[in-house]
């Protein structure tokens, strides 16, 4: 007998939500102890949304997560997918170790796209005439995403990208870590991949786990980078020559940040992320003024392992979780208006063993009987070594997701 915690939720609709409260969606069908890994909002539709486990599954929900439907099943685990804020009927999803995956109905349908067989990939950036891959054997290119070509940085696997000027020519930054795992890399490229230059900004960590660009400012040609480390968050404001540190301090932890998203009409408010290495330092917070201070949104657990934001000027986070004490993977709303954060309603209830339901009284005295059992201290060692195993696979699959 255990005694759990379920969240009661009705499956809000995103017109439903209510201001800056979290809302628990209904989780992907089959999903068990499967983490979700990627997720992605259509930018013109703030319900259409696309979720990707670890087990190779993609689901797609119309009503912001009331309901799940599942368009492709696979093997290789989901790693990131991406919405073209161009074309939104075309979305890619990478895989870890299985290539990557198109949508051209707006992810009803997928197949694979060619020439990334046995790729690891993880990112992906957009410009008007080009979209780009970042994978664990470099940066892939391609112009309609249906093909696919390498395109420099063959030795250096490929955590992050960003597109700083989505017109010709077409300047991208890149970044990771080294084959031999010599430490985080930043690279930029002038002319869509063609080439690149390495650069040294002043940053900790050892591996870029997120870069992502925001709005053009007014009166400026240079977007905002945000950067994400294994250790820290860092910004810069002139096209990466310098960076800014956000975490540390009485700002933000030092952890590992892989998520970062800006809203898509404020070039100084974004979102950030963390899964705490599935440890309690991880979480979701948010910045109106470049960073300078930052709102912690209180998710329901820490660990968050993808979020996706939509375009609304009130915009809708969307959340998955994981808690890698018991393997639960969790989805949340949360339409952020700037107000206090609200936590979502818990109901306790025991989860049944055979045919007895009971109630949390009983629950209550047989989780009592239980801790009187003489057996108790064998129970405790099986139990602490299913985590130590839980921990070991969690920690393997993050670090291939890089």
């Amino acid at each position: 007998m255990v005694i759990g915690f379920a969240v009661a939720s009705g499956g809000a609709s995103a017109a439903s939500l209510p201001p800056s409260t979290w809302v628990a969606l209904t989780t992907v069908p089959g999903a068990g102890q499967s983490p979700v890994f990627a997720l992605a909002v259509n930018p013109v539709n703030d319900q259409d949304v696309i979720a990707g486990n670890a087990s190779g599954g993609l689901y797609r929900s119309v009503n912001a997560g009331s309901t799940w439907t599942s368009v492709h099943s696979g093997k290789a685990g989901i790693l990131t997918i991406a919405f073209s804020p161009f074309n939104p009927a075309t979305l890619l999803a990478g895989t870890n170790g299985g290539g990557m995956l198109l949508s051209t109905d707006g992810g009803s349908k997928w197949r694979a796209a060619q020439g990334m067989d046995g790729r690891d990939v993880r990112t992906f950036g957009f410009a008007r005439s080009q979209v780009l891959a970042g994978t664990d054997k470099g940066v892939y290119t391609s112009d309609d995403g249906a093909s696919w070509t390498q395109s420099g940085l063959p030795t250096v696997s490929i955590d992050a990208l960003a597109v700083a000027a989505v017109n010709p020519p077409v300047r991208v930054f890149a970044g990771g870590e080294t084959a031999a795992g010599g430490g985080a890399l930043l690279y930029q490229s002038a002319d869509g991949g063609t080439t690149w230059s390495v650069m040294n900004p002043a940053i900790s960590g050892t591996i870029v786990t997120r870069l992502t660009a925001g709005p053009l400012p007014p009166g400026s040609d240079l977007r905002p980078l945000v950067l994400g480390t294994n250790t820290g968050l860092f910004y810069s404001k002139d096209n990466g020559v310098t960076f800014t540190a956000l975490s540390g301090g009485a700002l933000l932890p030092s952890t590992d940040y892989t998520q970062a998203v800006f809203a898509a009409t404020h070039f100084d408010r974004f979102f950030v992320a963390s899964d705490g290495g599935g440890g309690s330092s991880g979480g979701l917070w948010s910045t109106a003024d470049s960073g300078r201070h930052f709102s912690d949104l209180q998710p329901p657990l820490a660990s968050v392992t993808s979020i996706a934001v939509s375009n609304d000027e009130l915009p809708i986070v969307y959340v998955a979780t994981f808690r890698p004490g018991d393997h639960t993977p969790a989805m949340w709303a949360f339409r952020d208006t700037g107000g206090t954060p609200q936590g979502p309603a818990f109901t306790s209830t025991p989860h049944a063993t055979a045919s007895r339901t009971g109630t949390q009284s009983n629950a209550v005295l047989d989780l009592l009987q239980a801790l009187a059992s003489s057996q108790v201290p064998y129970v405790a060692v099986g139990v602490i070594a299913l985590l130590l195993i839980g921990l070991a696979v969690w920690s393997h699959f993050r670090s291939r997701r890089r």
